[in-house]
């Protein structure tokens, strides 16, 4: 695969234009790697680029939802920003999806769009779009440059607010005038931003309320969300479960923080959780959420969400605490500081023997689920194979669907940020560009993006980037040429009214591959599958494996709409 190349590149003397100072800015934030997709209104900061040789590896995505998408998977697996540039109009508003999907999932991007020149703003000039309108309610922060010398701080601001706190989008509009401008004299970059200083350090006295609950717990389970990738706090999550011997439940975005084979890990929980971590949240007299935002797929019906538990909520954003689910004890701060401060100061540990016996019987009497046909292939079958074949290391990115609830049932993941899927927008076509960020971010490690037939037509024109790239990403299809989530549910919900949801004219997913010169097969027995997959998973080169499974299989167990954590369905076959 092609590796990024180390710059070379000088910033120039006096006089700069604002590309010049843009580039500049990047340089000063060690951005590497950029994806985007060139314009009118981005021509003189394409033009910097290409002048900035090889200080910058660009990632010409197909589309520019491919490019933030890609950008995200970046985000999600290193940690840092991904970055993305866009042209105006339609440019930018092909990312307000990924934009969205970063916001709901904080995932730090910084996007920089062109725009018209600032003299025919608010004309509705060629290729002129509202971003600043746009992308207000779905990012973290954005700017609109006025003025060439604020352009270096607009930038240093930009990062550090994607980056820091709740990691989020932020977006930078720069009209093509002010690209172009020059500058004699280099514009300060300090900036100062007194109405946006994170909380990062637990009160004391907070902690001292929490470790007083878990001494008088009788029931305490830990729910580790997505807060503790951000806070890089696996280690601190693993030592503090260990310490008091405290079962571990997962949000979809939280797998991965603590390992799925270690016997504190009761799973996923939420709609199509495990039984286990389930009755866990259900049954508990003191939850611990760690870095979740108690979203409505994990809760189900608030009223039976802990219903008798002493609810702690660790955060980094206060506005999630008791916006969804009431807390006794907040706790602003980031997840890594407030674990060390509980390694430190939790002396007692709850009597959990009991208890722990009771949640492992959940387990073994109620455990995940299917019925497996001779001959054909199901998914959840599939996932296990794809575990098996890769040890359980890959990185793993998902669409939104049966696939990805498949995926993160049966995939045990082991390691934070190895787990890539669009969790709080539910984003069709997410999942190939993202593998193709991660596979950049982790160019030693293997990445298979699990995506469903529907999802992965979305976004294949990406497919382009595997050919240009070398980039040895493997692309499983759960192909059940069906829309598989929707389709359960029309099943379940609507009388199997199938409206819309039964997808009965494909392309040809291996000559498609093969347009692209990329190997492609199509897998359609078990017995095929352990032939060929092996392999496939094993190569060095990026493939598309087209695994046609049966249409009818359902993600169980469930919970339905309207119903409570405890009022699962398909729990038993």
């Amino acid at each position: 695969m092609k590796v990024e190349a180390k710059p070379h590149y000088e910033t120039q003397t006096k006089p700069k234009s604002g590309a010049d100072l843009l580039v500049d800015a990047l340089i000063q934030e060690e951005v590497k790697t950029i994806f985007g997709y060139p314009g009118g209104a981005v021509l003189p900061i394409y033009d910097a680029l290409y002048r900035a040789g090889d200080a910058f590896h660009h990632v010409l995505a197909r589309h520019e939802q491919g490019s933030i998408h890609a950008a995200e998977g970046y985000a999600r697996v290193t940690g840092k920003p991904g970055v993305v540039i866009a042209t105006s109009g339609p440019g930018a508003t092909n990312l307000i999806t990924g934009i969205a999907d970063a916001m709901m999932d904080s995932l730090p991007v910084v996007v920089f769009t062109g725009q018209v020149a600032r003299g025919v703003i608010g004309t509705d000039a060629f290729q002129e779009a509202d971003v600043m309108g746009i992308t207000t309610p779905i990012t973290k922060h954005n700017y609109q440059v006025q003025s060439l010398s604020d352009l270096p701080r607009i930038v240093k601001e930009a990062f550090h607010i994607a980056s820091t706190g709740r990691p989020g989008p932020v977006v930078v509009d720069i009209p093509k005038d002010i690209s172009t401008e020059v500058d004699d004299n280099p514009p300060s970059v300090e900036f100062s931003l007194p109405g946006y200083q994170p909380n990062l350090k637990p009160n004391p006295l907070q902690i001292k309320k929490l470790t007083d609950a878990m001494a008088q717990a009788k029931k305490p389970v830990l729910l580790a969300g997505a807060g503790v990738h951000h806070g890089k706090a696996s280690e601190e999550l693993k030592a503090f479960a260990e310490q008091h011997s405290l079962p571990v439940v997962h949000t979809l975005h939280g797998l991965g923080t603590f390992p799925g084979s270690h016997s504190l890990s009761f799973g996923m929980a939420g709609m199509h959780g495990t039984y286990a971590a389930n009755m866990a949240l259900y049954e508990c007299d003191l939850l611990i959420n760690i870095g979740s935002r108690f979203d409505d797929r994990l809760t189900g019906k608030l009223e039976h969400f802990a219903p008798k538990a002493t609810v702690a909520h660790i955060d980094v954003d206060p506005a999630e605490i008791g916006k969804n689910v009431p807390t006794q004890i907040p706790i602003v701060s980031d997840s890594k500081a407030a674990l060390e401060a509980l390694l430190k100061n939790a002396d007692a540990s709850p009597s959990t023997e009991e208890w722990y016996k009771k949640l492992d019987s959940y387990r073994e009497e109620y455990p995940l689920w299917y019925n497996k046909p001779e001959t054909d292939m199901v998914p959840q079958w599939l996932m296990e194979k794809v575990h098996s074949y890769t040890g359980g290391d890959a990185i793993v990115t998902t669409d939104v669907g049966q696939h990805q609830m498949w995926a993160a049932q049966y995939y045990k993941l082991e390691k934070p940020n190895r787990w890539v899927t669009s969790g709080g927008l539910g984003t069709m076509g997410f999942g190939f560009p993202a593998a193709i960020g991660a596979q950049l971010a982790a160019p030693e490690d293997k990445v298979v993006a699990v995506v469903g037939d529907g999802g992965f037509q979305m976004t294949l024109q990406e497919l382009s980037l595997l050919q240009e790239m070398k980039l040895p990403v493997k692309v499983i299809i759960v192909n059940n040429q069906a829309l598989g989530m929707v389709r359960q549910w029309q099943e379940s919900f609507y009388e199997k009214r199938y409206s819309e949801s039964i997808l009965s004219t494909q392309p040809d997913f291996v000559k498609l591959a093969e347009s692209y010169n990329i190997k492609g097969m199509r897998i359609e027995s078990q017995q095929d599958l352990e032939e060929r997959l092996p392999e496939a998973l094993s190569n060095d080169e990026p493939v598309v494996v087209d695994c046609r499974v049966l249409q009818q299989e359902n993600v169980y167990p469930m919970i339905a709409p309207g119903k409570g954590i405890h009022e699962m369905i398909g729990v038993k076959p």
